[in-house]
């Protein structure tokens, strides 16, 4: 498939099992057009539709060697109350022993849980459930429910445990900037819906605004670093990243070719110098999102919002650029970064925006690879699928960085 085709449809397989996780069976395969494999939204109507069964799906079991998970065959468990009207086929598969680092949703009886716990808090919130909750996405890192309400709707979310700082932090900001909070308990969050879209494709007249909303953002969480780590935030900053950065290069060093982890190396060995510099430049260490791209903002032209905070941490602002650039037109990129660099100057007199997200190419390319080589650390084998090959992906954007940068000082830290 070329980067210009889109996945085809699943070919769905569903192994049931009760909520006490005894296998029933297998419904017999079928289409569903939506490709990416954790959205189950649809999984979950088809099989009512077609084979009577009222399922929660828990977790991928199978599925075919797409790099992006998305399209052909797939095979998930999935929990019934009661067995459905098609009958099943029997199931010669193996569930394997128990999974210490399976999510708490991917196990039978863990979504029941979860809904329960938002039932109860919208109760208690005054805008109590009015139909039948909706199963959307589910894979390792969130389980995503839609709860219907008088008032339109509510969204359940639930994170692994290294994302669990995500409802202290929105329970911190100003909530005209997120979706409002209505109950957050450990790792999970209750959201008000916000009316309006995600703005994958984004139209060039909102670009700006979504910059000013991230840097005033920003902006405003000048000086409560302390507090961000309280709650559970990631350090990103040199310290604490020199050794984060340090592993994942050691964790994929025996994937990438030699000469990718000899500047990878010489990358390491300078970081140093890198912060030295970056330090002159002037900007703050404050809050990032650490995904802030345009489909994580959501809303409509007199108001949009910001998603998905479990990425979020300490570190320099301009550590958020590089996510978003990448999904600008180059019709649109001058004014893009014209305004980050003006908003900055006005926020920071004196300081370098620009020299900063220079230094930082390499460096936001190596803070993916952190990311991801703790996901692969942290969620069980079968769900590696996902991100199995982020780490050498942003390693090597890493190296690229340090070998093309066109600044002499950068160039001559990251190589050695």
């Amino acid at each position: 498939m070329s980067a210009a085709q889109p996945p085809g449809p699943r070919r769905v397989t569903l192994v049931l099992c009760t909520p006490d996780g005894d296998v029933l069976g297998e419904l017999p395969a079928y289409d569903v057009p939506t490709p990416w494999w954790q959205e189950v939204r649809e999984v979950v109507t088809a099989a009512r539709d077609l084979h009577g069964a009222e399922v929660t799906v828990l977790r991928l079991l199978q599925g075919n060697a797409s790099p992006i998970a998305a399209g052909g065959p797939v095979t998930y468990l999935a929990e019934v109350a009661t067995a459905p009207r098609t009958p099943l086929v029997p199931w010669t598969g193996d569930l394997g022993a128990a999974e210490p680092l399976r999510q708490s949703w991917a196990r039978p009886g863990g979504p029941a849980a979860d809904v329960a716990w938002a039932v109860a808090a919208l109760e208690g919130a005054g805008t109590p459930v009015a139909g039948v909750p909706e199963q959307v996405r589910t894979w390792n890192l969130s389980s995503l429910w839609r709860l219907p309400t008088a008032e339109g709707g509510a969204w359940l979310k639930v994170v692994p445990p290294f994302f669990a700082h995500e409802g202290a932090v929105l329970s911190r900001i100003d909530s005209h900037l997120v979706p409002p909070l209505i109950a957050t308990e450990g790792p999970r969050v209750l959201l008000a819906e916000v009316p309006g879209e995600d703005f994958y494709v984004p139209p060039s007249e909102l670009l700006l605004p979504m910059v000013r909303m991230l840097v005033g953002l920003q902006v405003a969480w000048r000086g409560r670093v302390d507090e961000l780590l309280h709650l559970g935030a990631p350090d990103w900053r040199r310290d604490s990243f020199a050794a984060m950065a340090a592993d994942a290069v050691t964790a994929s060093a025996a994937n990438l070719d030699r000469d990718t982890v000899v500047v990878l190396e010489g990358l390491l060995s300078r970081l140093g110098r890198s912060w030295d510099r970056l330090a002159e430049c002037g900007l703050p260490d404050t809050l990032v999102h650490g995904d802030f791209h345009p489909g994580n903002v959501h809303g409509t032209p007199e108001r949009l919002v910001l998603l998905d905070w479990g990425d979020c941490g300490v570190g320099n602002p301009l550590l958020d650029q590089s996510a978003f650039l990448e999904r600008v037109g180059p019709e649109d990129r001058p004014a893009v970064l014209a305004e980050w660099t003006r908003l900055w100057r006005e926020a920071v007199p004196g300081s370098d925006p620009d020299r900063a997200a220079t230094l930082l190419a390499p460096i936001t390319a190596l803070r993916q690879a952190v990311i991801y080589t703790r996901f692969l650390a942290a969620i069980e084998a079968s769900e590696w699928v996902y991100h199995a090959n982020d780490p050498g992906i942003w390693l090597r954007r890493a190296a690229q960085a340090a070998r093309t940068d066109d600044d002499p000082a950068v160039s001559a830290d990251a190589l050695g």
